[in-house]
This record gives structure tokens, sequence and C-alpha cells, in this order.
């Protein structure tokens, strides 16, 4: 079958790649909706049992996936796995397939990736997601998309089976450039959480009073008020671990190197990012640079 954009995906058999803390997730929101065969695998055979038990279908490995899923949606963690597992599907593609990045990595190798395939005749689109593991459950994703409007058309009932917000940023790659855009303002935002936070502790305000007060006015933030309970009781279990916020910020500090953009904030969050990784904590989730900014790690 040679793929015609101008059909849904509504009735193809899926494959998914990838089944870690938002993978799981997203792939079972997919066997939920989708009224066709999910695929599914990972390195981690007992995720692949889980996703069995919702109604997917486990394959051995990514071979397996690729040869039955006529569109593949991949959601890895780093450039070079995203790049491995492409390179390892590489002569199972052809016209009949698409193929759907969610990862979060380094914009200059999705667009590398997006020629392989397209050399196949397949069809490439990059779509990070936004949000962590509440909205990836709920179904509630913010999804950014890179990848020619054709495709995005046809695609877009697939994302929506994982979000509720998909909006197209341009071609390849502009996905991801968002996400990183995204990303680092959290972390920016984050950052002036925790020291006003701990400046106001010092100076004898509860954390209750100053999030009220934070919500009168113009620095009332979506970081604050969704992450709220965790900040207030320092729970560091991990929704979105502190090494993946760093890589992202490794690449944002490498795009504004390359477009000569001075960004002063961002490499001084990056630096307590660093700090973060040195101290052995970047497992635990992002919001342990708390613990950095208090001086917790100081020699």
């Amino acid at each position: 079958m040679i793929f015609n954009v101008r059909k849904g995906c509504e009735n193809m058999k899926i494959g998914f790649i990838g089944l870690g803390i938002m993978g799981e997730s997203m792939c079972e929101n997919i066997v939920k909706k989708h009224n066709d065969s999910v695929y599914c695998s990972d390195l981690n055979k007992e995720q692949v049992k889980k996703l069995e038990k919702a109604g997917a279908l486990g394959c051995a490995d990514n071979i397996e996936v690729a040869k039955n899923a006529d569109v593949i949606i991949t959601m890895v963690p780093k450039s070079e796995h995203v790049k491995a597992v492409y390179t390892e599907l590489l002569p199972y593609i052809d016209e009949s397939k698409i193929c759907i990045d969610m990862s979060t990595i380094d914009p200059s190798v999705s667009v590398e990736v997006s020629k392989m395939i397209k050399a196949k005749g397949a069809q490439f689109a990059d779509a990070p997601v936004v949000k962590s593991k509440p909205a990836a459950i709920a179904g509630e994703l913010g999804i950014l998309v890179g990848c020619d409007e054709e495709l995005f058309e046809v695609i877009k009932p697939i994302l929506l089976y994982m979000g509720c917000n998909v909006i197209r940023m341009g071609k390849n790659g502009k996905g991801l450039v968002m996400k990183i855009c995204h990303n680092t303002l959290c972390a920016e935002i984050q950052n002036g959480v925790n020291e006003t936070l701990i400046l106001a502790k010092k100076m004898g305000i509860s954390p209750e009073d100053y999030h009220t007060a934070i919500s009168y006015g113009g620095a009332q933030c979506f970081y604050l008020d969704a992450q709220w309970q965790n900040i207030r009781d320092e729970n560091c279990a991990t929704a979105f671990s502190l090494e993946n916020e760093h890589k992202d910020l490794g690449i944002c500090q490498r795009l504004a190197e390359q477009e000569q953009v001075d960004m002063p904030a961002m490499n001084y969050v990056k630096s307590v990012y660093d700090k973060g990784m040195e101290a052995g904590i970047g497992k635990e989730d992002w919001r342990a640079t708390y613990k950095i900014v208090r001086g917790d790690y100081n020699d």
C-alpha cells in the first residue's frame, strides 16, 4: 500500500516505540481511542506486558513494530536514541509508512532523520510534547509539530488521542525548536520560584501565604499553581527528571550559540542544573533544583 496523505490515519495500524514515564500513558491512550491495532515495543519487557494488558499488541523488538505498523511513533530519551532507532528501522521503511517522533531531541538531528526517512518515500513529523505525567495519563498533553501542512492534517487525529492542544510550528524540526524554547522558559520560571520562595521563607513568610500572594498579581504562573503541593512538600518523586531538563537546556545553549543569541538567564539556570547533575540527583524530579538553589549541596 502506498500511503496517500489525503486519506486519514484513523483506520491504520499504529506502532509505538518507547514506553517510559510519558510513552507508557501516551500509548495507552492510543489503545483506548484508536479503532485498529496498536503495536508496541520497549527495552523493558515489563512495560510491554503492561501495555498488552491494556490491549496493545506487544512486539519482541522495534523491527516487528515497523513491519506491522502503518504509523510508527517513537518516544525515546535522547538524540542518539532516535537516530539509532530509525537507522535500525530504515530497511523496513517505505512509501506506505508515516513516522512521528515525539521525543525531545536536538532539532538538527531530527531534520537529519527526517531526510533519511523521506529518502525512503515515507512521511516524517517531529511532535514533542509539553506538560508531564498527569497530562499524559489524562490525554491532555500539548503537542508541538514540525512537518508539512498536508501531513499535519492527516496525523492530527492520532495526536489528539494523546493531547488536547496540537499546533503546527512549521516544517521539520520547528516543533522541537519550540519545545526547547518552552522548556527553557519553564526552567527560568522555576528558578525564579525557587529563589523567591527560599527568600520569603527565610524572612518569615509561610509557603502558603507566598503562594496566595503570588496568585494576586502578575507573577502568577502555571508552574507554581500546577506544582504547588509538590513544591510545598518538597516532593521529588519523578514525573519529569532533572537530567531530562538538563539535556534540554544543553540543546538550548547550543542553539543560542549557533544563532548568536545572548541568553544570560538560560546560562545561569543551566549552571544550576549542572550542579544538580554533579550532586547525583539527575534521576529526581526537576523540582529537586530547589535543593540546589537552597544550597543543600554546597561544599
